[in-house]
Order: structure tokens, then C-alpha cells, then sequence
């Protein structure tokens, strides 16, 4: 009991920390969302308590995130406000994240591409602090991102500037304010209580409003016609994709910061309860979030509780916080979001991107641009194609570069010796790896290349290939055709059994003249059925007497 006094100590100090640096980012990105400050409560209260409970990151806090919302908000202009069908939407991508749990998805996810996610995650912030543009001039927000760029030109033209400098202010004071200070009274939630009474006593600038207080009513999920549901389940994939990515990258963070191991699967487990219950509920939908959960590991947190207290501490404020959130200032919150999509964009990646591949750096831009300009589920599906491709590529070439075997790369002089005597007429060829269908392509073209005229016998050495794929089979079976049609002979070495079913089964025989477990045996019966066919050619040059 003793031992566990000093976790419990360091869950409550880092659940409550967490609690109220999530206060001021959940209002102003349920306002973002277009569903309202209390909804990214209920979601941050949601999503934080059965993330926490059912998650397979202890110290990980949940809640909604920029990534989330800005999904949340493109549904809400798509659906122009229906917001049973936006919060259908939110528990669907929860069901979504436990079949992808349940599935064992979650080792997965994290195979995305750094570039892809930079991209992405980039296009995300940067979406944010153009949705914020509107706002902090003195005008709404359109909701879209083209369409925030195309109304900027009018509210430039029409610039609220008590508007501007609050909102301007509280940006500088979220990044001005002392990280020492911040101890007790994090940035985001200073400039929040700053901006409000300044603006509640001095200032008349557009605020927040009546907010309803009290316990959520429950929002059933319903079904409507075809195209809106269309619309409904593809914002919910891509919610909970995006969720899970987000969530488990902030899940390694926590990882790199305890030394502990997260159980993905678990996770996304977690995270697909917590944001069912939020859509239930008329919550946001929510993810790991980094900086809460950074927060609450240097505040002592580091098991469920303080994620769960987190919430508990959320819940309180919600009980009575109507009256004062309502005197909030849009200018104030759309500082903090300004910040927050600040810190998404991946400044670390960006600043030494002219040093790494070219293509990684055009791959991270066209992620990006897809990202703020065509929508998220494309951005990131084309990015993770041509990243597949592109390694496919770099693969194959390198199978193809290394696939001749010649004589002084061998390590046994003896099988260096039949090659040279053999004067070309034995070519061997290795593969190295598993061939992929990259590779494939060019394979026969490559034999074919390095054959010389003379060449009689082909020796393909499989020493070194755990599988093949069809493509591989195909390419294998074109230059076992084009070796028959020239009068080549050719042996197959050191097959394993999983390559030598896979063969016979698509060719119904193995489609060689002779299958050899080493290659110095290859070598050798090649070299014995040459010198048998030079004797035979030499008897017949004999004159008869």
C-alpha cells in the first residue's frame, strides 16, 4: 500500500494539471468543431475517461485534438449543422477503432510513412490556423478551408482591430507566458482567463454566449438517405483513422517518456470505446492528445487514474461552468487554436528537410497540399501508395543490380574454377532477398541481358529466397521459355520447400532440367554435361576411315 502511495500522489497531481490545460483547448476546439464549447467538453470527459480505463497507454490523456476536429468541422459544413447525423458519424468511428483493435490493426497503423504523417499532420495545423483567420479579424469562420481563403480577401477589408489585438495578444501570451509559472497555471488556460476579464470589463468584442450547463442528453445514432450516409460513414473512417494514427504516435511519446511499452491494439481498443460514449453523449471525437499527455507524465502521472482523474476534474467544471464560459471572447479561443495548430505543423521535419531524399520531402509537400485542399483520407491513402511504390522501386532495383554472380564474388575456389573454365558458356545468377513483383518485371530482361551468345547452361541460385510472389513465378516461368526456346539447359539451387511448392503448383512441375541443393553440385554437372557435349561434337568432327 506504501508503494502505491507515491503513484497515487503523482496520478492526482497529473490528472488535475491535465484537467485544466484541457479546459481551454477543449472549449475552443468544440467551438472549431461548429458543435459547440460544451461538446468538446463532453468529448474531452468522454473520450478522457474510457480511453484512460480501456487504453493500452497508462499515462496517455485523450480528448479532442486538431486533427479530430477539423474532420468534425468539414462534416458539419458537408451536413450544414445536422448534428445527429454528425454525432451518428462519431460513434461510428468509435466501433470503427475497436474492429480495428480487435483485428489487430494497431501494429499497422504505425507503418504509415514519416513523410505521409508530417504531411499530414502539417496540413492539419495549418487548416486550423486558416479556419482561425476569420475569427481573429472580427468575422465567422465559413467552416471550410477554401472557403475561409476565399472570404479572407472581405474580412481583411473589415478588420475588428480590438478583435485582432485581443486575439493577437492572447497568442503572445500563450507563447510569452514562463514556463516556470506555467507550473501552476498552465499558458493556454492564463490566456484564457486574462482575455475574458479584459474583454467582460473594457472591451466589446464577440464572445462565446449562453452555454447550457449540466449533464449531456443522449444523441442515438440515425440513419438518413443513402448520399448523406455516404458522407457519414467516410467522415467516420476517416475519423477513426486518423484517431488511431494520432493517438499512437502520441502513445510512442508517452512510451519514449515512462520507458514503458503500449499495447496498440488495446489502445485503439480504448480509444474506440471512449469516443462511442462521446458520440452517445454529444461529445467531440477525440485522440491521444501529445501535449496533455506530456503534461501530465511531468506532473507525476503515470497510470489509468490520472487520465481518469482528468476527466473527473473536467466533469466538476462542467457542472457549473455555464455562466462564466459564456463571457469567453471567440478572439481569445481562436489565439489558442492559432498555438495549437502552431505546434502541430512539424517544424522539427521541416527544418532539415532540403538535407534528406528529394522524394521524401516532394512526398511530405503533396501530403500536405492534398491535405488542406482535397481531404484528409486522400491525402493520406496517395501518400501511403507512392511511399509503397517508391520502396517497391528501390528494391527491386536493388535485387536487379545485385543478381549476377560473378566468378570472384564466390567464396569457393572450386566453383570459381568451373566458371572461368566454362568461358561464359555457364552463367550463374543469384537472388538475394524475397523477389518482389517490383523486381519481377525486369527479371528475364536482366538474364537475358548478362547471357552471352555462347552461353549453354543458366544455374538460378534460390539460396536466398524465403518466398516468391506470382509475379515472380511468372517472371521465372518466361525465363525458363526463353531457355528452352534457345537451347539453353537450365538448373534450379537451393530451393526451399515453401519457393519449390509455390512453383510446381503454378507450373504443375517445376519448369527446370535438373533442381540441386547446392550450387558447387549445380556446378559441377554443369560443367560434366558440357564436356560431355564436346566430346560428342568432337567424335563426330573425327574423319571415318
Amino acid at each position: 500500500m506504501n508503494k502505491d502511495q507515491p503513484s497515487l500522489r503523482g496520478d492526482i497531481t497529473g490528472g488535475i494539471t491535465a484537467g485544466v490545460v484541457a479546459l481551454p483547448l477543449a472549449l475552443a476546439l468544440g467551438v472549431a468543431s461548429g458543435l459547440g464549447p460544451m461538446a468538446g467538453l463532453y468529448g474531452a470527459i468522454c473520450v478522457g475517461f474510457f480511453a484512460a480505463i480501456f487504453g493500452g497507454t497508462p499515462s496517455q490523456i485523450s480528448g479532442p485534438t486538431g486533427p479530430m476536429v477539423v474532420v468534425v468541422a468539414g462534416l458539419f459544413a458537408s451536413l450544414s449543422g445536422d448534428t445527429a447525423l454528425i454525432f451518428t458519424a462519431i460513434v461510428l468511428a468509435g466501433l470503427f477503432q475497436i474492429t480495428f483493435g480487435l483485428m489487430g490493426l494497431g501494429h499497422y497503423i504505425r507503418l504509415v510513412p514519416y513523410p505521409v504523417i508530417s504531411g499530414f499532420m502539417t496540413g492539419i495545423g495549418v487548416i486550423i490556423i486558416i479556419l482561425q483567420l476569420g475569427p481573429l479579424l472580427g468575422h465567422e469562420s465559413p467552416g471550410s478551408t477554401l472557403g475561409a481563403l476565399g472570404y479572407l480577401p472581405n474580412a481583411v477589408s473589415d478588420i475588428h482591430i480590438t478583435n485582432l489585438l485581443l486575439g493577437l495578444g492572447a497568442l503572445a501570451l500563450v507563447y510569452l507566458w514562463p514556463s516556470s509559472w506555467g507550473k501552476y497555471l498552465p499558458s493556454p488556460l492564463a490566456a484564457l482567463i486574462l482575455g475574458t476579464l479584459l474583454a467582460f470589463f473594457l472591451l466589446d468584442v464577440p464572445v462565446l454566449g449562453d452555454i447550457p450547463t449540466g449533464l449531456p442528453s443522449l444523441h442515438w445514432p440515425v440513419f438518413a438517405g443513402q448520399e448523406k450516409m455516404l458522407l457519414v460513414i467516410e467522415a467516420a473512417f476517416i475519423l477513426a483513422l486518423l484517431g488511431a494514427i494520432d493517438s499512437l504516435l502520441t502513445s510512442l511519446v508517452a512510451d519514449n517518456m515512462t520507458r514503458k511499452r503500449h499495447n496498440s491494439n488495446r489502445e485503439l481498443v480504448g480509444q474506440g470505446i471512449g469516443n462511442t460514449v462521446a458520440g452517445l453523449l454529444g461529445g467531440v471525437a477525440g485522440a491521444g492528445a501529445t501535449m496533455r499527455t506530456v503534461v501530465n507524465i511531468r506532473s507525476g502521472g503515470n497510470t489509468r487514474r490520472s487520465g481518469a482523474i482528468h476527466a473527473v476534474v473536467l466533469l466538476a467544471i462542467v457542472l457549473g461552468l455555464g455562466p462564466l464560459a459564456a463571457n469567453i471572447p471567440l478572439a481569445v479561443l481562436a489565439g489558442i487554436l492559432v498555438k495549437v495548430g502552431m505546434d502541430i505543423v512539424d517544424w522539427s521535419y521541416l527544418k532539415r528537410a532540403h538535407q534528406g531524399p528529394r522524394w521524401d520531402l516532394l512526398l511530405m509537400a503533396l501530403v500536405l497540399g492534398l491535405t488542406v485542399f482535397v481531404n484528409l483520407i486522400t491525402a493520406v491513402a496517395v501518400g501511403v501508395v507512392l511511399a509503397a511504390l517508391a520502396f517497391v522501386k528501390q528494391v527491386a532495383k536493388l535485387q536487379i543490380d545485385n543478381l549476377r554472380n560473378l566468378p570472384e564474388h564466390l567464396d569457393s575456389p572450386e566453383e570459381k574454377t568451373l566458371l572461368k573454365e566454362s568461358r561464359g558458356r555457364i552463367i550463374l545468377f543469384e537472388f538475394t532477398g524475397p523477389l518482389s513483383f517490383g523486381a519481377a518485371a525486369d527479371l528475364g530482361h536482366r538474364v537475358r541481358e548478362h547471357s552471352e551468345p555462347g552461353t549453354r547452361v543458366l544455374l538460378l541460385d534460390f539460396s536466398r529466397v524465403p518466398f516468391l510472389d506470382v509475379s515472380a513465378v511468372m517472371a521465372v516461368e518466361n525465363i525458363a521459355v526463353d531457355a528452352a526456346a534457345s537451347g539453353k539447359l537450365l538448373y534450379f539451387v537451393g530451393m526451399s520447400d515453401e519457393v519449390k511448392k509455390v512453383l510446381e503448383d503454378m507450373n504443375g512441375s517445376l519448369p527446370c532440367d535438373g533442381v540441386f541443393s547446392t550450387r558447387l553440385h549445380a556446378l559441377r554437372t554443369a560443367s560434366a554435361q558440357l564436356k560431355k557435349t564436346d566430346d560428342h561434337h568432337m567424335g563426330n568432327a573425327l574423319p571415318s576411315t
